[in-house]
């Protein structure tokens, strides 16, 4: 199990299922987690504001990032533009694992208008207990750094 730095935002539509996930790691697989905002549901806040500092700490620190909005979608977005962050959105068990496991993804995204609380509970937790393979997946994740030129 994963237990390095770990850094949490959420817009308003993810407030509620960041606060669950915060108990969720911090009660019961007793990690300690960094909550980097919103502080509450508020939809005038732009989650950028809150998902780009959690994202840089993240890779500052080697750690990992878990962003959460409505879709997920836009907070992947915005922690990729991080130099160093790999965030995946995930849906589902298999793409929480593949993205660990493959793309030795260091951000995790959720939709909370797309998957439950207790979905979202699984996926976490098999994020943070696989081991990324190396390998052939190594050599294409390095391509992918080797890229960054726009």
């Amino acid at each position: 199990m994963y237990n390095g730095p770990l850094f949490i935002a959420s817009d308003h539509a993810g407030f509620q299922l960041k606060k669950r996930l915060v108990r969720y790691l911090q009660n019961e697989l007793n990690l300690k987690v960094k909550d980097m905002g919103a502080k509450e549901p508020d939809p005038e806040d732009d989650f950028p504001d809150y998902i780009f500092p959690a994202a840089e700490k993240a890779v500052k620190m080697n750690g990992r990032a878990i962003a959460i909005g409505g879709s997920g979608n836009g907070e992947a977005i915005a922690a990729n533009k991080v130099k160093g962050m790999r965030c995946a959105v995930v849906h589902s068990i298999q793409t929480a694992e593949l993205s660990r496991a493959d793309n030795d993804a260091n951000g995790i995204a959720f939709g909370a208008r797309i998957v439950t609380e207790e979905h979202a509970m699984a996926m976490l937790k098999t994020w943070l207990q696989t081991e990324f393979k190396g390998g052939k997946y190594q050599r294409r994740n390095d391509k992918i750094t080797k890229f960054e030129k726009l």
